[in-house]
């Protein structure tokens, strides 16, 4: 069997090359791979690959003592080495620590894009593949929330570990912030429900009615909804575009290393601050969408206190109640959504502007969906 041995001078780390195969090279790591020592360690690892070009490369790691992010891409170094070449690649005996570093990055995400013609690909490819996405995607979302849950209940176990600070900092920014364009929004659709209805009303002599359509279209419907589609243009992004950042700028990754668990640093805060926020503002929308849709009842000659009794009259707690339930469940989705693209987000000039979008699409998308949810169960439960 022959053997083929080269070794650095490197007092702090080795390189031991065998070949113990025609085929096979065998390289092993010894020492420290930091900042200082892993420049020489890549230039005679890479140098070693280029002469002998085995068809599988076993990188044995068990006396490697200490490695840093220089040393973890000399790992992935060689890899992308051994993928452009077709080859195999495998690492043996790393340390638990090392290797959960060295899982959080992806070789291919660092591939060069090859330069190809672009071809378009058959109907039904494409769909297939959209199919395909969409399932992965799915499932993703449903092992996010999972972590979601478990991080919520640990919060609600133990409310010393939740960042209180940031929590109270984005109830902040994502709701007092958020008062004067919720109050633009809902006073003009206030108006523009009162201004709609008044003329079929008018037609039955029922003008007065107009309070009724106003209150109930508000507080059942319109209030919650407006209000988290607003947090889903505000909020939802922002929330997807700081996680991205910092994704990008590898900080999420840090704390990774750093035994920090990202969910309940970043998302657990997000998360209860939008649940207690939401419905704070679903409320204020209601009031401010009540008010619009009174200042049309009184040009229509009918007093203020007219329009009052009305609403009084034509709202339960039952019909406030459970417009209050859907801003708590469409909190909990827009800052949800947010934080899950913002974790998907890639490497790349456009990432955090894809997931951006992504996060305030697919909020949109689910809060109708579990919006038309909401009006089937009320509809069955006689709500």
């Amino acid at each position: 069997m022959p053997v083929e041995k080269q070794k650095t001078e490197e007092t702090t780390v080795a390189i031991e090359a065998e070949t113990i195969h025609p085929d096979t090279l065998v390289l092993k790591i010894a020492g420290r791979l930091d900042s200082e020592t892993t420049g020489k360690a890549w230039r005679e690892a890479t140098g070693i690959l280029d002469h002998s070009s085995p068809a599988r490369l076993i990188v044995e790691a068990a006396e490697i003592e200490y490695c840093d992010g220089s040393g973890i891409g000399l790992l992935l170094e060689l890899h992308l080495r051994q993928n452009k070449t077709g080859g195999a690649f495998e690492i043996r005996n790393l340390r638990s620590e090392f290797q959960q570093l060295l899982s959080l990055f992806n070789p291919a995400e660092f591939e060069k894009p090859v330069n190809q013609r672009l071809e378009h690909d058959a109907f039904p490819e494409e769909v297939g593949e959209a199919t395909y996405n969409y399932l992965k995607d799915l499932k993703l979302l449903v092992a996010f929330v999972g972590e979601i849950v478990i991080s919520l209940i640990n919060a609600f176990l133990n409310p010393r570990r939740v960042r209180w600070k940031d929590v109270f900092h984005v109830l902040e920014t994502a709701g007092i912030d958020a008062l004067p364009v919720i109050a633009l929004i809902s006073f003009i659709m206030g108006l523009i429900l009162a201004f709609q209805s008044a003329i079929p009303m008018r037609q039955f002599g029922a003008d007065i009615y107009v309070a009724n359509l106003v209150a109930l279209s508000m507080l059942r419907e319109l209030g919650p909804l407006m209000t988290a589609i607003v947090l889903v243009g505000r909020s939802g992004s922002a929330f997807a575009a700081e996680i991205g950042t910092m994704k990008i700028n590898e900080e999420i990754d840090a704390m990774t290393t750093m035994g920090i668990d990202p969910f309940q640093f970043l998302i657990v805060p997000r998360i209860v601050a939008a649940f207690l926020v939401t419905p704070l503002l679903a409320v204020y929308a209601d009031l401010i969408g009540l008010i619009g849709g009174s200042i049309v009842v009184m040009s229509l000659g009918f007093p203020l206190v007219t329009y009052i009794q009305q609403v009084v009259s034509a709202v339960t707690y039952i019909d406030f109640m459970g417009g209050l339930l859907k801003s708590f469940v469409f909190g909990i989705v827009v800052s949800a959504m947010g934080c899950f693209r913002g974790m998907q987000t890639k490497i790349g000039a456009s990432a955090v502007g894809i997931s951006t979008t992504q996060a305030v699409v697919s909020g949109i998308i689910l809060i109708v969906f579990i919006d038309g949810i909401f009006s089937v169960v009320y509809y069955y439960l006689g709500i």
